[in-house]
């Protein structure tokens, strides 16, 4: 019998269940293949070192049997685990390999119930901090990723898949088969931006990302759902740019309108602000967003509008966001967790992300000043995750007398699923609003 000080109560495990499960595998070898259990998620440190022990025999290719765990544990280790006998203890209690599948899961949620309580005890020690929003977040987005496990039935089969598949394609879906972006000849490139991706834009600063991304998440918004996180600018100058672009309202007149505006901006304002009250649309302005605060307001996003709804999520911008305190002394592997968090969120929640993204001076220093992929701040793990990586770029932004003033390139520069280029759109920078350009 093993003696374990028992510092968690007992509805927290099971020896019986957990004996039962690593006693299955001597019984029949096969099993670990189909064990999806970790040494770690056993609570009994013999149990353990038991299962560690057979998982390294089948990954060498050994027998699972008694003379193999003796040469595989070692001596000492053997006689702390309690000999061959409790060997054969282990193997005798398992009435049937047939329950395997149970004593699996039950390992499982005895370990989820001890991971439970362990954030919960940390929530407690740290509820008396300074941060308590961030406390609360971080603590929702565990949970919440134990709640996932726990309702994950996922056996790998590809049969619905396969069905989905075959009804995708009875569908006449157009060309455009993603978000559109409201700009055609872009959409004939990626086919509108696709579920599941992480899109970037890069641009140095006041090139425009800020109001293209905008006049992208008004298009959505309009058949889908559009989420705008900004952490440089307040949700009312957000709608204040918006209500400029989409109303045709100088961007000079919009700072001081009570001066400013004549009896037509009254109207076309008036006009703006009910159209924009119509949209399916939600800003999120609180300062110093960190990835649990995000993912918490997209995933109760996708938890509110069905799967048939799409959702588009604009992150302006990427550097921004507040990283994981452990490394804040490395910036690159600070950026790199929140790049590969990014494309973890558009993956399990099936939401389009489109993050912007500030470029380094490099640019500035070449003669020609087009951006490139290794222009991206940090852009390793940024360019390794992103789906879709587009640049913007204007001439007149270096050259004030630009014969191509007014029009604005956005340069496809890697696109996973499919062709790269450059189009050109219009750009009105007195109502910073984006054009289609006729060819």
């Amino acid at each position: 019998m093993i003696n374990q000080t028992q510092t968690q109560e007992p509805s927290c495990f099971s020896q019986e269940v957990e004996e039962a499960f690593v006693g299955a595998l001597f019984l029949d070898s096969g099993l670990v293949k189909e064990a999806a259990i970790l040494p770690e998620q056993l609570y009994f440190p013999q149990l353990r070192m038991i299962y560690s022990a057979i998982r390294s025999l089948d990954e060498k290719g050994k027998p699972i049997d008694y003379v193999s765990m003796i040469d595989e544990l070692g001596i000492d280790n053997l006689q702390w685990i309690g000999g061959v006998s409790y060997l054969n203890r282990l193997a005798g209690s398992v009435p049937t390999t047939a329950n395997f599948p149970f004593y699996q899961q039950s390992v499982k949620e005895y370990a989820q119930k001890r991971k439970t309580i362990h954030i919960a005890s940390r929530l407690i020690e740290q509820a008396n901090g300074k941060d308590i929003r961030k406390t609360i977040h971080t603590g929702i987005q565990e949970l919440m990723a134990i709640d996932d496990q726990l309702t994950d039935e996922d056996t790998g089969s590809i049969t619905p898949s396969l069905v989905d598949l075959f009804m995708d394609c009875e569908k006449d879906l157009g060309e455009i088969v993603g978000i559109p972006s409201g700009f055609p000849h872009l959409d004939l490139l990626t086919g509108g931006f696709q579920e599941s991706d992480l899109v970037i834009i890069g641009a140095r600063p006041s090139m425009g990302k800020t109001a293209f991304a905008l006049s992208v998440a008004l298009h959505a918004a309009k058949q889908d759902i559009s989420l705008i996180f900004s952490l440089e600018m307040s949700k009312k100058q957000l709608l204040k740019r918006m209500a400029g672009f989409t109303g045709l309202i100088d961007s000079r007149k919009m700072k001081n309108p009570k001066k400013e505006f004549q009896e037509e901006d009254w109207q076309h304002f008036t006009d703006t602000i009910g159209a924009l009250s119509k949209l399916n649309l939600h800003i999120f302005d609180k300062a110093g967003m960190d990835i649990p605060y995000i993912w918490s307001k997209v995933r109760k996003a996708r938890r509110e509008y069905d799967q048939e709804r799409r959702i588009l999520v604009v992150i302006d911008y990427l550097q921004l966001i507040e990283g994981d305190r452990s490394f804040r002394q490395n910036r690159q592997a600070e950026i790199n967790e929140i790049s590969r968090a990014l494309k973890t969120m558009a993956r399990e929640l099936n939401v389009t992300v489109i993050a912007l993204s500030q470029l380094s001076r490099g640019v500035e220093s070449r003669h020609d000043k087009h951006p490139v992929l290794s222009d991206l701040r940090e852009s390793g793990q940024i360019e390794q995750d992103a789906d879709l990586i587009a640049f913007l770029y204007r001439d007149d932004y270096y050259t004030k007398d630009s014969p191509y003033r007014n029009k604005i390139e956005v340069i496809l520069a890697k696109h996973r699923n499919g062709p790269t280029g450059t189009i050109e759109l219009g750009f009105q920078r007195e109502y910073g609003l984006f054009t289609h350009l006729e060819t």
